[in-house]
């Protein structure tokens, strides 16, 4: 079921102080909404993502998506234009989604950049099945006030749950309610939980996340940046690595490196073929400890015939991403007669990184023969070896 993601940019954020708006204020030296795009380009399950804007913060916009990893921004949508309030923001950004075709949306606050992949994870599981919302248990009593400040009453806080975003719905269910108020002349709601209620739909609460704050004042912004410098999270090295084989067939080029490589042989193979990408990313998949690339592209899906290698190798990279982790490094060896790697070196080189949405000085390409000895010997085939080195959050036992 196709998942898209809706960020709300659209506020101008009075209650953080003077200066920019909020969303695009640095944190920790990067804009909040380029953290908070991040981790739902990155999030394998999210298939596209579009904010919705402010039309004057067209170049802060700009230059927060300049921020993020090459690899991540083809999964962004053009943006939407805010309305006179949230409510008609939303309206406006879920009108722009109604021709993708999606099932699930999500719809998350910009100014939340400590969203979670788990928290992302739950949020399209229980949009799924109807309008849900994340929530929080209260750990404060909670009084009841009247008009003079006296309390009215204290409700049993084991019932209360204090809301967050993502707050995911069926696309086609959030559009209607939302043209419903519209035409009833209601624009102030601020949650969309609370919309879908007063259509009197059922909405369920799932876990949220204690860490997914809301930056709202401008203490706030001290408390973020103290959280992201002094960090005492600990990261795990891993190393995997990958294998992949063609036969040559007949044709005129291979695909290597995710280049296009004149050549007198073609290879045999479900999608492109492209053995340098295949081998980089069940390596990525391997540090992951989370299957191969069959696992995740099998050749019996129809839909990956002929399909380009770098999308393999992007979603691979995307799910360390979406862990909270780093590649630091990728090592390929191509081993063949021909074709002759020195010539393309370098453009296969840019060509990963720009994938991987790593730095060029990540990537290392390397090529040997066999000495005229087995089936790369013979010219009967093409491999290619390949190692990842990435960085994860350690997870205590």
């Amino acid at each position: 079921m196709s998942v898209v993601a809706l960020i709300v940019a659209a506020g101008r954020g009075s209650r953080a102080g003077e200066g920019a708006p909020k969303q695009y204020r640095p944190l920790a030296g990067q804009p909040v909404l380029t953290r908070t795009l991040r981790a739902f380009l990155a999030h394998p399950e999210i298939d596209h993502t579009a904010v919705v804007i402010d039309p004057d913060d067209e170049d802060l916009y700009r230059a927060s998506v300049e921020r993020l990893e090459p690899d991540l921004t083809g999964r962004l949508l053009p943006v939407a234009y805010g309305g006179e309030t949230r409510q008609d923001s939303v309206r406006n950004g879920l009108e722009a989604l109604a021709t993708t075709g999606a099932e699930t949306v999500l719809i998350h606050d910009a100014a939340r950049p400590f969203v979670s992949a788990g928290l992302i994870g739950r949020a399209i599981e229980a949009g799924r099945s109807g309008a849900s919302v994340p929530g929080v248990p209260v750990t404060d009593t909670i009084k009841v006030t009247g008009a003079r400040g006296e309390v009215v009453s204290t409700p049993d806080r084991s019932t209360l749950r204090a809301v967050q975003t993502p707050q995911a719905f069926p696309l086609d269910l959030v559009i209607g309610i939302h043209r419903k108020a519209a035409a009833a002349n209601l624009h102030a709601f601020t949650d969309d939980g609370a919309l879908a209620e007063w259509a009197g739909l059922a909405v369920q609460v799932f876990d949220g996340d204690r860490d997914n704050v809301k930056i709202t004042h401008p203490a706030d912004f001290t408390e973020a940046e103290r959280r992201l410098k002094g960090h005492s999270m600990t990261f795990v090295t891993r190393l995997g690595t990958g294998f992949d084989v063609h036969a040559f067939a007949e044709g005129d080029h291979v695909w290597l490196g995710g280049i296009r490589v004149p050549h007198d042989r073609g290879v045999l193979a479900h999608s492109d073929g492209d053995v340098v990408l295949h081998a980089l990313t069940d390596a990525v998949l391997g540090a992951l400890a989370d299957g191969d690339i069959g696992t995740h592209f099998p050749p019996s899906d129809p839909q990956w015939k002929g399909a380009s290698s770098d999308r393999f190798l992007a979603h691979a990279a995307g799910l360390v991403r979406a862990r909270g982790g780093l590649i630091d490094h990728l090592d390929t060896t191509l081993l063949c007669e021909k074709p002759r790697l020195g010539p393309h070196r370098e453009a296969m080189r840019a060509r990963i990184a720009e994938i991987a949405g790593l730095r060029l000085d990540q990537v290392s390409l390397k090529a040997t023969t066999t000495e005229k000895l087995g089936f790369t010997g013979r010219s009967e085939g093409i491999a290619a070896q390949a190692a990842a080195t990435i960085r994860l959050p350690e997870v205590e036992s």
